[in-house]
């Protein structure tokens, strides 16, 4: 999830102060694409004894221009080049649990002695809390628990590898860490799921991060004479760790799964002062929040929750398709002398055999040797992705790296079961991190804008931040030499209707359900321009975001790019059965679905396709259900009764998050004249 790095450096090692300063900035500012919320880096200096944390609620990269980086980097470099070894390390952190604002929650987070970086989410926090009464919670951030249990261990006289061993094996989740202590001349490195790499010249430094990426550009940027051309980085590998002796960098390699049982006396070091540097965003207070659950507790807010509209027996007297669901004011909708529709009569059947061995074959040309990664799997945390990618490590036998891209939608929910799957199935997750506040900005600009003149084409509009993840696939693509990317796309979620109330007719046979055939995409290109003409609100610091996002899913050119569910038999039952047993997935807390349910966005679109036009996402994907045969339309009628009701909680999060008022957005989507009104009165 975050962006951990740092740089150990032998006494009297052969490395330019030049280099150190370059070395540092340079690890830092790349490893702020994993995370810009908060950041922190940790000196450790050796002639004053002293270990130095600075960290704030802000980016690693406006860190690196305050005083209190400079004066530290400077001493650090200073205590080097008089004999002394450098050591320093540091995180650029996506938000989960424990606000940025909160300066415990931020780290390094200091314990019992430990100063520690982590990188993933702990999902049984609470559970190991409750486990050890003995041991002390003084944060809500779920890293804390790891230092405390790795000193619980060493007061119990195991050594250093045993004590992170017993630390590390009741975790569920994702971690990647990097330790060191205020009494020992030791450094831990570990991970469960591979997302750690280390480039060392073998004599006298030691590099990490969690992409190998940030380490190659580093070793072609940074005086190269350091490092030569037999130096390759090395990725520590799922459920191992490395501890390094930092007077004498000399590693030693352990597996977290297992107990060593050396038992080596533990040698403490004098012990380091600790001081600490807290460092405020001097332009902006907004907490970052990531969890719906904070407004679980509707009986508060009654008078926002009663907004809601869920006008069902109005919608029931909607005339709809006598086979699938889809109602008569569905764009392009046609009903034939049975009451059939038209996308019922030009629909063709997919889900019917399972071509896995196909796939497999198509695969065979890109499998690479041993643990080296050969595909990418785009992972959003939903139900389908995390299910492609079960039997893609497990049934397939690659070897995935998964890529998430957070630009401030994904709630914690879904980064909670990326966590669970990714952690139990020991696969790297490279996440990309928007500029989240400036993000969630472009979208209350956008609603604010749609909320001048409301158009249900111009919805889309929402999610355009959403669509640079297309361009950062291909970038990962090009960084990691990974060609085959394997999406977990499923064919059911077709909504031709989204684009169809922008005046765009439906594409019955394409191939990929979110694609434009040119020509349609020119169309859809000049109902935005028209639309903005019409709505200059539109015209705002947002539009060159928006105009980047119509690119990345219009334009941007997709190879060697397999749908899973081509090949895979998709059944709603299997996958959330599987998921449940083997993951402990979790569900959301406002919706019995478990489709769409980590994204914040969706709950308020499918909330104005409902109350405006009768329909949602539910009413087409339970719709192509039918066309397949995999559900009888009695049942799915009662599904999408369900589905459709207002999911309150994330809608509250969703609004308090990008800051707007949610009693006058729910008012003015109220206000809306509806279709299935229209359609009734005449």
């Amino acid at each position: 999830m975050c962006g951990i790095f740092g740089i150990l450096i032998k006494p009297q090692a052969k490395v330019s102060k030049r280099s150190i300063e370059d070395l540092v900035k340079r690890l830092a500012i790349l490893s702020e694409s994993r995370g810009k919320d908060s950041s922190g880096i940790a000196f450790r200096n050796e002639i004053e004894q002293t270990i130095h944390v600075i960290k704030g609620d802000i980016p690693i990269r406006e860190l690196l221009k305050r005083d209190e980086f400079k004066y530290q980097l400077k001493n650090s470099i200073e205590a080097f080049n008089h004999g002394k070894g450098f050591c320093a390390f540091g995180h650029a952190r996506l938000v989960t649990n424990g606000s940025q604002l909160k300066e415990a929650n931020n780290q390094p987070v200091i314990k019992d002695g430990i100063i520690i970086i982590h990188n993933g989410i702990i999902v049984n926090v609470d559970k190991l809390w409750l486990q050890h009464p003995d041991l002390k919670r003084n944060y809500l951030i779920d890293t804390e628990i790891i230092p405390a249990l790795i000193r619980k261990e060493l007061e119990q006289e195991n050594d250093l590898i045993d004590s992170c061993n017993l630390a590390f094996m009741d975790i569920e989740g994702t971690y990647s860490i990097a330790a060191m202590f205020q009494d020992l001349d030791q450094f831990a490195l570990a991970t469960n799921n591979g997302s750690l790499y280390y480039l060392s010249n073998d004599e006298d430094i030691i590099l990490f991060a969690s992409e190998t990426y940030y380490l190659q550009k580093v070793r072609n940027e940074v005086n190269s004479h350091i490092f030569n051309r037999k130096n390759e980085t090395r990725q520590v590998q799922a459920n191992n760790g490395l501890i390094i002796n930092l007077k004498t960098l000399k590693i030693s390699y352990f597996s977290t799964t297992q107990l060593e049982s050396k038992n080596n006396k533990i040698v403490l070091s004098q012990s380091y002062k600790l001081c600490k540097h807290l460092l405020n965003n001097k332009s902006s207070k907004n907490e970052v929040i990531i969890d719906p659950t904070i407004y679980i507790n509707r009986s508060k807010e009654n008078h926002l929750f009663n907004l809601l509209e869920y006008n069902l027996a109005a919608i029931k007297k909607l005339k709809r398709c006598t086979k699938c669901l889809l109602p008569e004011t569905f764009p392009f909708i046609e009903y034939d002398a049975k009451g059939v529709c038209n996308y019922c009569n030009r629909y063709n059947k997919k889900n019917q055999t399972n071509k896995i061995e196909e796939l497999k074959e198509i695969v065979n040309p890109f499998r690479g040797n041993g643990n080296k990664p050969d595909c990418i799997v785009p992972f959003s945390g939903g139900r389908d992705s995390s299910f492609s990618l079960h039997i893609i490590k497990n049934e397939l036998k690659l070897n995935p790296i998964s890529y998430t891209y957070d630009w401030g939608m994904v709630t914690d929910l879904a980064r909670r079961n990326i966590a669970r799957v990714c952690g139990k199935l020991g696969i790297e997750n490279i996440v990309v991190s928007a500029d989240i506040r400036r993000k969630r900005h472009y979208i209350k600009l956008n609603i604010e804008a749609w909320l001048k003149k409301p158009q249900l084409g111009m919805i889309p509009l929402f999610m355009s931040g959403d669509k640079a993840f297309h361009f950062y696939m291909a970038q990962l693509q090009k960084r990691t030499g990974i060609s085959l990317n394997i999406w977990g796309e499923n064919f059911l979620e077709k909504t031709d209707f989204k684009v169809g109330f922008a005046g765009i007719p439906p594409e019955f046979n394409k191939n990929r359900i979110y694609s434009l055939s040119k020509r349609n995409s020119v169309s859809m290109a000049y109902f935005l321009a028209k639309s903005v003409l019409n709505n200059p609100t539109y015209l705002n610091s947002s539009l060159i975001d928006n105009l980047k996002a119509q690119y990345s899913r219009s334009f941007l050119r997709k190879t060697d790019y397999f749908n899973f569910y081509d090949y895979y038999i998709w059944d709603e039952k299997i996958i959330n059965n599987t998921l449940k047993s083997e993951y402990d997935w979790e569900h959301a807390i406002d919706t019995r679905s478990t489709w769409r349910i980590g994204d914040g966005t969706s709950a308020f679109y499918n909330y104005i396709y409902y109350t405006v036009a009768g329909f949602s996402e539910f009413d087409t994907f339970r719709s192509n259900q039918i066309r397949e045969g995999m559900i009888d339309r009695n049942s799915a009628l009662d599904l999408v009764e369900k589905e459709n009701f207002p999911r309150y909680e994330t809608l509250r999060w969703y609004f308090e998050i990008i800051g707007v008022d949610f009693e006058s957005v729910i008012k003015k989507v109220n206000s809306i004249e509806k279709l299935y009104l229209l359609e009734q009165k005449y």
